[in-house]
């Protein structure tokens, strides 16, 4: 049986801003094991980067957590202080952020970056640390890297970038590595040998992986299990085949409805999710996809639904899976 690793129970996380309290995250709960591939999906202020940025102790002030507990490889993240953190972050979980220009220090060489970590987390020399730095760019599939480690961020394209950003995240080996959109400013060619690299990489590590994305087809190429987010809260969990064959929060069918069919024998139009996402000032009493679902009963409104067991590895957050409540409640 493999170990658990990360356990989130009931996560609420606020930001405190001057208009009032922002609710990012409410009620977020999922575990992973070593070595589990987990993609968190959903549209831009889900809460999915607040939520893989908790676990590293990123949210730091107007943010804070109001309720629930994290946990990672036996630290109780919720109550770890500053110098904490800063002995596991990039030790034992690392990022990969968005995008690489902005995340790199384009006065600083890609050598000096890579064995600032390096130097940071480990006991190495500094002759041992550019081995090691040297090393990570073979790792990663760069060419020439005696070259690279002297070059600057601004010398190299955008796929060689989030290459090193890949052997930054992964210089000391990490148990739990988090991806967030890492393949979004890049071309189709580089966004699958990153893909295929990370796989490699996680298979020869054995590490863990969150990968944050709204791109569903990575998610299929790369997961075994999903968590489907809507205003900060997970409203379905389950392994991949799961989601994608047997969806059940009308959220989600609409997420799937919405890709492109490659495969359709005649024209057909996107079928959009209709509606503006709610506002996370003040949330809904009920269930916070209700205003966009086209099947709303009254009790969607007025009481957020409870979780509904549909496997062993699935479960949902919806009214209509709750066939009594359906019958009490009837249409809206």
């Amino acid at each position: 049986m493999s170990e658990k690793i990360l356990e989130i129970k009931d996560e609420r996380l606020s930001f405190f801003t001057p208009a009032g309290e922002v609710k990012a995250l409410n009620g977020v709960s999922f575990s992973m094991n070593q070595g589990d591939v987990l993609g968190i999906v959903g549209e831009s202020g889900s809460g999915k980067s607040v939520t893989a940025y908790s676990i590293m102790g990123l949210t730091a002030y107007p943010g804070r957590l109001v309720g629930g507990t994290v946990w990672f490889n036996g630290h109780q993240i919720d109550k770890m202080t500053e110098k904490e953190f800063r002995k596991i972050r990039g030790n034992e979980v690392s990022i990969i952020f968005q995008d690489p220009m902005t995340s790199l220090n384009p006065v600083y060489t890609i050598g000096n970056q890579i064995v600032e970590v390096i130097l940071l987390h480990t006991k190495k020399t500094k002759q041992e640390a550019w081995a090691r730095a040297r090393e990570l760019l073979e790792l990663v599939g760069i060419n020439e890297p005696d070259r690279r480690l002297k070059q600057y961020p601004h010398e190299l394209s955008g796929g060689m970038r989030q290459r090193v950003m890949i052997a930054i995240a992964l210089a000391c080996e990490p148990k739990l590595l988090i991806a967030d959109e890492p393949t979004t400013a890049l071309d189709v060619t580089i966004q699958a040998q990153i893909l295929e690299l990370m796989n490699d990489l996680r298979h020869k590590l054995g590490m863990s992986i969150i990968m944050i994305t709204h791109d569903l087809g990575v998610v299929a190429q790369m997961c075994e299990k999903i968590a489907v987010m809507y205003a900060g809260h997970i409203v379905e969990y389950g392994t991949t085949d799961e989601i994608f064959y047997n969806p059940q929060h009308e959220y989600t069918k609409g997420l799937i409805n919405s890709i492109p069919k490659l495969n359709a024998e005649e024209k057909e139009r996107l079928v959009p999710i209709e509606g503006q996402p709610v506002d996370l000032l003040n949330p809904p009493a009920g269930c916070p996809f209700a205003p966009r679902c086209k099947s709303c009963m009254k009790v969607c409104l007025n009481k957020m639904p409870p979780r509904t067991e549909l496997s062993d590895t699935h479960y949902t957050y919806c009214w209509l899976r709750q066939k009594e409540e359906f019958e009490k409640g009837g249409k809206a």
